[in-house]
């Protein structure tokens, strides 16, 4: 019983910790997991984190805040968006703005990644401002019905771009938001939807100034209920001359490849995350990979003053 004891004790605290560790550094949405396995060794959660994700709560905006909004005519339904205001925000002032689509719900892995496709779980704008400086909504991609948020691939297409715009011009007329800084970001099928949503028709596709695709690309693969090959091109025609920062996990040459093969004027900055992990959490944590998105972002700003 000793020699079991002292075989087991090991694993057993180290599974404890990394759960507590899980637990209590913004990572509580990821799974327990146990870092015996080899495939774990790289895994970006045993990372501590020094960013806590503020949870979305009903109220009013407010500085600092990340609350529930939902926009004129969705009263009656369960669509839903989260708008968080940074902490140093105030009337009057103008702040870039960082929209967010999250990924496909239903999702987790061995490495204790986890996606319920559920806008109040993202991450990606939280980790790039810190909570200062820019205005980050989280918007649905709204049902065929209209009457909730879908959390598996799209839903009504126009209904989600009709969101977006209106989102869009509520956050700059009400909150401050600076029209000629607004960035679109997503992980996984949010990644895609950069694009999908993003460039889908003239009139969304003029509010960007930039673009930040987390693991996956429109027109890479035939996405489950996704885009064909032929309307993906066309909306990256879409694109025009505007920059994209494109990161995936252990590799981005997929997507690289994809791309040197269109016709197309974008700006594209790659970046291969070390780690096996399908999450947008990596942005948690203060890693070279977070450094090079926050630069970028400011760089982007910088050209644009």
């Amino acid at each position: 019983m000793r020699t079991l004891t002292r075989q087991f004790l090991p694993k057993i605290i180290t599974s404890l910790c990394v759960s507590l560790l899980v637990a209590t550094t913004g990572c509580s949405q990821q799974k327990e997991f146990s870092d015996t396995k080899p495939e774990t060794q790289n895994n970006v959660h045993h990372i501590r984190c020094d960013l806590t994700t503020p949870l979305m709560v009903a109220g009013k905006p407010s500085a600092g805040k990340r609350v529930k909004a939902t926009l004129p005519g969705y009263e009656e339904s369960d669509v839903y968006h989260s708008l968080y205001l940074p902490n140093d925000w105030k009337p009057n002032q103008r702040y870039p703005v960082i929209v967010e689509y999250p990924g496909n719900g239903t999702y987790s892995n061995n490495l204790g990644d986890v996606c319920n496709g559920k806008v109040e779980e993202c991450n990606l704008g939280y980790g790039i401002s810190a909570g200062k400086g820019f205005i980050w909504i989280c918007l649905p991609f709204v049902s065929q019905d209209r009457k909730q948020n879908q959390l598996l691939w799209w839903g009504s297409v126009a209904a989600t771009v009709s969101y977006c715009q209106s989102a869009l011009a509520d956050v700059c007329a009400n909150y401050g938001g600076d029209e000629k800084k607004v960035f679109i970001s997503g992980f996984s099928r949010g990644s895609i939807a950069c694009n999908y949503i993003g460039l889908n028709n003239d009139q969304i596709a003029s509010w960007w100034c930039g673009f930040i695709c987390h693991s996956h690309y429109d027109g890479t693969a035939n996405w489950s209920q996704g885009p064909d090959q032929k309307r993906a091109k066309a909306r990256l025609m879409r694109l025009a001359n505007r920059p994209q920062f494109i990161s995936h996990e252990l590799s981005v040459e997929t997507t690289k490849s994809y791309l040197e093969k269109q016709t197309t004027n974008g700006k594209f900055t790659f970046q291969a995350l070390p780690y096996p992990n399908h999450t947008d959490a990596w942005v948690l944590r203060d890693i070279p990979e977070r450094r090079a998105l926050r630069a970028w972002v400011q760089s982007v700003i910088e050209q644009i003053e």
